[in-house]
């Protein structure tokens, strides 16, 4: 009924709206992930991926066309998946090691590396101005980050900057993914496919990790690892929906509301706080992205008048 009363909506008001739900359900995961606690990262992104497998396909046999893939998407859907699960992993990896908030922030760096991507798979071109914001968006990430080699005492140690530096890793491959995400959907694929097929791959590419590091786990982490599995799906479906609806240089401003429901339930269930350096570095990157997102509105405004 919900996903009815959206479609009613124009095509960017529908996407602002999908990625608000997909913000609020990944910062969920990104909790649940932080209490399933210390247990293989392969072993968390499994679970995170076959709930989705199993609510994916339910959609699928309930849908006219069931399973079929469409012809031609095969390249896209495979390049969406090894890139995804990189992300997932290194994400995980990053949540469960450093600060959820900071490892969320430079995960969501995602949508300027998509924009770099996008010149070479979708052939759109960034201009002066995006270029800039994705500068400026990077200077941010090194304040998130705060290496000792620029910041001295103030700054974290090697130890320290290596979840944080995993975490920006997530971010580009996300962002590689989200791109080939868009050129699937604009071929016609349906979403749920692609979610289903992403799910399915990762699934088994990690299942061998999974050998080598599998360690028994309690019910309850069971039961949060479940919890990944389902806050993942729902956020997944959500964020495919929401560029399958309009271009993400449009609507990926909103994306960032991610961040904020992170630090949120940071606060809120585990007590995390950012510091002031990494609160800079969200202002510098969401204004980047602000500034970006407000250039591409007018863009587009003068390009139709």
């Amino acid at each position: 009924m919900t996903i009815k009363l959206l479609d009613r909506l124009s095509p960017k008001k529908r996407g602002i709206v999908y990625l608000l739900l997909s913000s609020f359900s990944f910062a969920c995961m990104a909790l649940f992930i932080n209490l399933a606690g210390d247990m293989p990262v392969f072993m968390k992104a499994f679970f995170r991926n076959l709930v989705a497998i199993v609510m994916s396909y339910i959609m699928l046999a309930r849908s006219p066309e069931k399973f079929k893939i469409k012809k031609g998407s095969m390249p896209g859907l495979l390049m969406r998946a090894g890139f995804g699960t990189i992300g997932v992993i290194a994400n995980f990896y990053a949540i469960s090691n450093t600060n959820m908030s900071d490892a969320m922030m430079l995960n969501k760096l995602s949508p300027f590396f998509a924009m770099l991507t996008s010149i070479i798979v979708l052939k759109e071109a960034a201009d002066g101005f995006q270029w800039a914001a994705i500068l400026v968006a990077i200077s941010g990430a090194v304040l998130v980050v705060k290496p000792a080699f620029i910041f001295g005492a103030m700054g974290v140690t090697n130890d320290d900057v290596f979840p944080l530096a995993v975490a920006l890793i997530g971010g580009i491959c996300a962002g590689i993914a989200y791109t080939f995400l868009r050129k699937v959907t604009l071929k016609g694929e349906r979403g749920i496919v692609v979610v289903a097929f992403f799910s399915t791959f990762s699934c088994l590419a990690l299942v061998p990790f999974i050998i080598f590091t599998y360690q028994p786990i309690t019910l309850i982490q069971f039961f949060y690892c479940c919890m990944t599995g389902v806050s993942a799906c729902f956020g997944q479906i959500f964020i495919t929906s929401a560029y399958a609806a309009c271009p993400a240089k449009e609507i990926s401003i909103y994306d960032y509301s991610t961040v904020i429901f992170t630090a949120l339930l940071g606060l809120l269930v585990l007590g995390e706080f950012p510091d002031w350096i990494s609160i800079a570095g969200y202002a510098i990157i969401i204004g980047a992205s602000v500034m970006n997102y407000l250039y591409n509105n007018n863009h587009l405004k003068f390009k139709k008048s």
